[in-house]
């Protein structure tokens, strides 16, 4: 029987993270990273990515960044090519890259719906194929979805936020995280998927006063989450501590879904 060291240690292993240079994503890559794993950090903006990739390299873990924006699938392909090119396998995908846009459902433009679901579910969906084509190969892998609690109560939690593209997006990739893990288990590949409640974010930076004063008023544990309170759940799924845990949604709310 392995050690609980041995469970959680991704030495040797290589993680894939989109979205991975600030806020949940940079803190997820910097677990995997503390666990053993040579990450490859994938980012829109050259500005977010080079600082993120430069602090790591000052803290001595194996990692490496590239510009890739997850709602242009053209650009997936190279930027998983790119990672089995310099590192040789991709034992971890974590879909987390993500946007919204705030309009009412009543006059969202459609082409501000299909940026966020082209972003949210087609790019991951994308990154899902090309990656675990190549974890079918190796004999397995693991793939970390990171969803939100909107999508399981859509705006009840913030009622005067907007939200109809995110929340979409969010619930079909919850979706989708069953999905393939009912097809892909065969093949040893395990699909689970975060549902975050309100952190400090880019995506909650111009709502955090509101999100504060609700979760104070609303939710158990009376307030909105904390840095470093995602990584430890997002290394328990991409590690063998949670070798028989797949098509699985993990809620991190501080119980704000209870009710």
């Amino acid at each position: 029987m392995p050690s609980v060291k041995q469970l959680f240690d991704l030495e040797g292993q290589t993680a894939l993270v989109t979205g991975g240079s600030r806020g949940l994503g940079r803190e997820i890559a910097e677990g995997l990273m503390e666990a053993g794993a040579s990450v490859m950090l994938l980012a829109r903006r050259e500005q977010w990515l080079t600082p993120a990739v430069e602090d790591f390299r000052r803290r001595g873990f194996r990692r490496e960044g590239l510009v890739c924006d997850a709602g242009a699938p053209e650009q997936i392909e190279p930027a998983v090519a790119r990672t089995l090119e310099i590192f040789g396998r991709i034992d971890v995908l974590v879909n987390n890259a993500g946007i919204s846009w705030g309009a009412p459902a009543e006059t969202m433009p459609l082409e501000k719906w299909r940026q966020v679901v082209d972003t949210n579910l087609t790019g991951a969906f994308v990154f899902c194929q090309e990656a675990g084509r190549r974890m079918i190969q190796n004999g397995g892998g693991r793939i970390v979805n990171i969803s939100s609690i909107n999508a399981l109560t859509g705006g009840l939690i913030l009622r005067n936020v907007p939200n109809a593209g995110y929340v979409a997006s969010k619930g079909g990739l919850t979706a989708l995280t069953r999905e393939l893990a009912a097809k892909w288990g065969r093949y040893g590949i395990r699909v689970n998927a975060i549902a975050p409640g309100y952190f400090p974010s880019r995506l909650t930076e111009k709502i955090w006063d509101q999100v504060q004063v609700e979760m104070e008023n609303r939710v158990p544990l009376g307030r909105g989450g904390r840095e470093g309170e995602l990584k430890g759940v997002a290394l328990f799924l991409a590690s063998q501590a949670s070798s028989y845990i797949t098509g699985q949604t993990i809620v991190v709310d501080g119980g704000t879904t209870l009710g």
